[in-house]
Formats: structure tokens, C-alpha cells, sequence
């Protein structure tokens, strides 16, 4: 599924948008940046989009944060809605969804781990979870090719 190239990975939220990257082997996960939410005016997406291009993505990937019993509830709708809005801009772009549960726990773990505190965490916290989002499904994908 994940072929040559940048995929971009995207946390959603109802404040923020962590985005993160990958390189273009499809191999390592990068943070790129967090994105003010703007549900009213779209100004998110719009800059989400001049990722997409600058970084000539193959692909992104949306996180579904799903409860930890694997149900879907408003988050998980927010964040599919958020994908439809984006499909419909990126045209034969491939828009996914990969379960996220726990992802920004794993993000805020190891940014605390690695004495990342306060504001400065919570500036960065998004694109970390993004981070986890991507990995997950770089690696998911380049074990099923080699299987």
C-alpha cells in the first residue's frame, strides 16, 4: 500500500492538527508541523494541502482515535469527516484511516522521557502523535510486503 514516496500523516483534533511525514523510501516517520484547527474557514486545510504538494505526497494517512475498547464515538467521526473534506481537494490522492488509539499517550510519554515539558510539549504533542500515526502504518505496511 505504501509504494515510493512521502506520505503524510495527520492527527486531528478540535484545537490542533499535528502533521507528520515520511521519507520518501517510506521507511522513518518526521514530525513537519501543528496546524491551528478551523473548522469555520478551512485555513487547516488549506495549509494541509500546500503540505501535500510541497512534499508531493503519494498518500496521507488519518488517525481514528478510537476508545480503548475499540468502539468509534465523535472523535473518530470528526476525524472521518475531516478525511472526506480532504479527499475532496486532493483528488486520486489516496486518503486512509489506521487506528490511533494510544498514540498520543506514546507521544506524550516519549517527549516527556526526553524532558519536553509544559508549553513546549503541548506546541509539539500533535505532531508527535502524528509521528506514532505514521510509524505505525509504515511499519505495518512494510511488513505485509515482505510476508
Amino acid at each position: 500500500m505504501t509504494g515510493a514516496g512521502v506520505w503524510i500523516a495527520v492527527d486531528v483534533g478540535s484545537v490542533r492538527v499535528g502533521v507528520a511525514r515520511s521519507d520518501p523510501r517510506g521507511v522513518l516517520a518526521v514530525p513537519v508541523t501543528t496546524l491551528a484547527r478551523d473548522a469555520r474557514r478551512g485555513s487547516d486545510l488549506d495549509q494541509l494541502i500546500a503540505l501535500i504538494a510541497e512534499y508531493e505526497a503519494v498518500g496521507v494517512v488519518i488517525g481514528l482515535p478510537r476508545t480503548l475498547a475499540g468502539r468509534d464515538g465523535a472523535a473518530v467521526e470528526a476525524a472521518r469527516a475531516y478525511g472526506r473534506l480532504l479527499a475532496t481537494r486532493v483528488g486520486d490522492l489516496p486518503v486512509v484511516y489506521v487506528d490511533e488509539r494510544m498514540t498520543t499517550v506514546v507521544a506524550q510519554r516519549n517527549l516527556s522521557t526526553s524532558g519536553v515539558r509544559g508549553r513546549a510539549k503541548r506546541a509539539i504533542v500533535d505532531q508527535a502523535a502524528a509521528v506514532e500515526i505514521l510509524q505505525s502504518f509504515l511499519d505495518s505496511n512494510r511488513s505485509r510486503d515482505q510476508a
